[in-house]
């Protein structure tokens, strides 16, 4: 039966800590969907009377909805303990090849994060974070522009920036370093290449590049924010939870929320957009939001900072 065949493979692939190869990857991003096609075909071999299908749709369905439930990091230990010596708004907004640009600078006004976090930050962007009143909002900011309309990325801060290596990829992932509270906090825009048929080798090099990036920081204060092209469960981006990294919506309760694509979500879709802390940062609440004209939702996060 062709449906419980491609469920079997990918949440056997799943299970072997693999992502596989296309489409593999692709039908990962939705894996809890993938509960309907196995529990209509164990109402088919039932209908059918057939006996070793009924065993093999209720063992592909018992697979799948094992994985549903949250993944919880395995490098992620107990959380920061210390006063909390600040609370820090961040958000997170892929504007989809600059088309959500008007509906950015609304957003800002609107929810008033602290540090900003924006992906596909195309020419018109560019001049857009460059008006008068969003640099009075955030005067520090490092703007990455991109060759193409969907690579420039940017960073805006309230609080003051030191420029930092960011993360090589063929989409820009700028860095920096946030002084808060007295405290060093690394700021990373994440960006990876899709996982398309023809680019999942660079997909998987790019979070890996994350993951490294990530381990070498291991302790500090740390903030990976972005679209990361990847869920929950996909092998690459286990990996740079296992870290030791926190998913901020995960933490909150919101582990299966979906960020994309929004003209579906929250109903259908997968959440690959993500805020991840480390170190002496703390989720405390999140929230998705919706922008016009692109096909993510915005990550909102409250984060508490910690002192030792």
């Amino acid at each position: 039966m062709p449906p419980l065949a491609v469920v079997s493979v990918v949440a056997g692939c799943r299970a072997a800590g693999t992502d596989g190869v296309t489409p593999v990857p692709q039908l990962l991003a939705f894996l809890p969907w993938l509960l309907v096609p196995a529990l209509l075909g164990l109402l088919l071999c039932a209908a059918a009377r057939w006996p070793a299908g009924c065993v093999w749709a209720l063992a592909a369905a018992a697979l799948t909805g094992w994985f549903v439930q949250p993944y919880d990091g395995g490098g992620a230990g107990p959380g920061p303990r210390g006063p909390v010596l600040a609370r820090v708004r961040v958000l997170t907004a892929n504007l989809q090849f600059g088309q959500a640009t008007d509906g950015l600078p609304v957003a800002l006004r609107r929810e008033r994060p602290d540090l900003v976090s924006v992906q596909e930050c195309e020419r018109r962007c560019a001049a857009a974070l460059d008006a008068p009143a969003v640099r009075r909002a955030y005067p520090y900011r490092t703007v990455a522009p991109g060759a193409t309309p969907g690579a420039g990325s940017a960073i805006l801060s309230r609080y003051p920036l030191r420029a930092d290596a960011g993360v090589r990829g063929h989409l820009r992932m700028p860095g920096a370093v946030a002084l808060i509270a007295g405290q060093r906090v690394r700021v990373q825009v994440a960006h990876p290449m899709p996982p398309k048929p023809g680019t999942l080798g660079l997909w998987r090099a790019e979070l890996g590049r994350l993951r490294r990036y990530a381990a070498a920081r291991a302790g500090e204060p740390t903030l990976i924010a972005g679209d990361f092209n990847a869920t929950q469960d996909h092998a690459a981006f286990r990996a740079v939870l296992d870290t030791g990294l926190r998913d901020s919506a995960r933490a909150v309760g919101l582990a299966r929320t979906p960020s994309w694509p929004s003209l579906t979500a929250p109903a259908l879709g997968a959440q690959i957009d993500h805020v991840l802390v480390g170190g002496a940062l703390r989720p405390r609440h999140a929230r998705f939001l919706g922008l016009r004209h692109t096909d993510h939702r915005a990550l909102l996060v409250d984060l508490d900072l910690h002192g030792r």
